[in-house]
């Protein structure tokens, strides 16, 4: 449905200019202390520089880190102009599944970034690179005129002595600024170091090793009774197999776990505001995000982080127990997908690619929730869409063929024509109130159209710059003329989204 739009600075930072100089400013400090030793001191600044991703060498695991997971809760609060970040608790999240070599992200991947850092001697211990719910809200025309909250999370190795974490949002497409630090001593008797009781129920779909050299990914159930709890392993089976029968995961199935977590709902489903139905399941997963009738994810992160924390896990996909066509996906937060609808394969793979590897919607024609029809687009930080300023440089330019022009030709006019006459029938459909059957019609007939007209173009199956991307439909480009991050067409990922996917799995499944 939608993924991390290319971040606009976040304009809380306040910069003065005096002089010719920029000058920091200390928007705000808060200190929790419990009398034995610091808890968190959150600093939120305004950076004079930017920073890209460190690409140091990782650390020794073992001299600075055990072997659980340390999770620090935020609130991210922010709108009309402005932004805060402040500290929630920190508590153990069980075991640590990830790798014990590979601490440092060098992706260059999400619109914020966060990094642990050793006080004592500056070094950079741990980063990832991640987006975020509330900066999709920041992108939505709701945030000019209110003020909302969202909850966060930061996981990494749980430390042996205190480290400092830095927090940074995206500036453009190579660098970031400091926005926020937390002074963390792992001590202190306001950290909590229990684990969890496990609040539901594992199932190995397969395993392939340990977690820590592993990609461990958590299928979560919501909406699914107790009685209904075969119907789940069943769905996550089905769903699993369809995502692994796609490039590069077929090829890489080995380097990944996938297991489940079943929580009993009380009531079948999940809420859907649109149609006036309210539940109260697990973890508060719902349609009509920012108002948008099929998005669908779970804002109640803290809930949502303690069921996980049953399994070892560094990507989720919430399995919705629903027909009605919806999901979404935001990168290495979680990805959503309704079981039942006609569509469920292709939603379940397509939202994933947003969760796992960062990548854009590549449609245009659709509308959404962010304000589009910008003048200019700068180069964009996701690894599928450009915005193709110098073709000469173009980040996948090593996979185009040198005959192939930039920009590459389609058939953008018939295309666009035809996706008018999809939106108007589906305005009818939404207008009726019709069932949900026949908005799978629609799609059916839409998928026959688009993947003979997509597959028969002079360009098709070869890599370019194809004009259309990012709902934008002039002025983004995307790298192949038809790609399941562009249409409902069950063509897989197209070359360059595959080879952002094996970088992924590269960070996380040691070989």
């Amino acid at each position: 449905m939608h993924a991390p739009r290319f971040a606009r600075p976040l304009v809380w930072i306040v910069l003065l200019l005096a002089v010719g100089l920029v000058i920091p400013v200390v928007a705000r400090e808060l200190r929790a202390s419990d009398g034995a030793g610091r808890l968190a001191t959150v600093q939120a600044t305004a950076s004079p520089g930017a920073s890209p991703a460190a690409t140091q060498e990782s650390p020794i695991f073992a001299d600075f880190f055990e072997n659980k997971t340390m999770r620090v809760d935020y609130y991210h609060t922010g709108g009309m102009g402005e932004e805060n970040v402040s500290l929630d608790q920190v508590v153990s999240d069980g075991p640590w599944p990830g790798s014990h070599t590979q601490l440092i992200d060098d992706t260059n991947l999400g619109v914020h970034l966060f990094e642990v850092h050793d006080p004592a001697s500056g070094r950079l211990l741990y980063s990832r690179g991640f987006a975020s719910i509330f900066g999709e809200w920041v992108t939505t025309g709701e945030a000019r005129s209110t003020h909302r909250t969202f909850h966060e999370s930061l996981r990494f190795p749980w430390p042996k002595q205190p480290v400092r974490i830095v927090l940074k949002n995206r500036e453009d497409a190579q660098s970031f600024a400091e926005v926020a630090t937390f002074e963390i001593d792992p001590a202190a008797r306001s950290v909590n170091p229990a684990d969890l009781a496990p609040l539901g129920d594992v199932w190995t779909v397969f395993e392939s090793g340990p977690p820590n050299e592993k990609v461990d990914l958590v299928l979560l159930g919501e909406g699914y009774t107790e009685a209904q709890r075969e119907k789940f392993h069943a769905d996550a089976q089905r769903l699993t197999e369809k995502l692994f029968s796609f490039e590069p995961f077929k090829s890489r199935r080995s380097d990944f776990n996938v297991r489940t977590i079943h929580v009993p709902a009380g009531e079948e489903g999940v809420s859907r505001p649109h149609a006036g139905r309210f539940r109260r399941s697990p973890t508060s997963t719902q349609y009509s995000i920012f108002d948008s009738e099929r998005y669908m994810l779970s804002l109640d992160n803290r809930a949502l982080r303690d069921v996980l924390s049953a399994a070892p896990y560094e990507f989720v996909i919430i399995m919705a127990n629903e027909a009605q066509y919806g999901g979404g996906g935001i990168f290495n937060l979680h990805s959503t997908a309704a079981v039942d609808t006609d569509f469920a394969d292709y939603i379940f793979v397509h939202e994933f690619g947003h969760h796992f590897a960062a990548l854009a919607d590549e449609y245009y024609t659709s509308p959404v929730a962010y304000e589009t029809g910008g003048e200019e687009h700068p180069e964009p930080w996701e690894p599928n869409i450009t915005a193709l300023h110098d073709p000469s440089n173009l980040k996948w330019g090593d996979l185009v063929e040198s005959s192939t022009p930039l920009p590459t030709p389609w058939d953008k006019e018939v295309f666009e024509e035809h996706a008018r006459d999809i939106l108007a029938q589906r305005m009818v459909l939404i207008e009726d109130q019709a069932p949900e059957a026949d908005f799978d019609e629609l799609f059916r007939h839409q998928r026959e159209i688009e993947l003979e007209m997509l597959g028969s173009m002079e360009h098709a199956g070869i890599v370019g710059a194809f004009e259309g991307a990012s709902y934008e439909p002039v002025g983004l480009y995307r790298p192949e003329a038809d790609c399941i991050m562009f249409t409902r067409n069950m063509t897989g990922f197209c070359r360059v989204c595959q080879r952002a996917i094996g970088r992924v799995i590269d960070l996380y499944a040691e070989r």
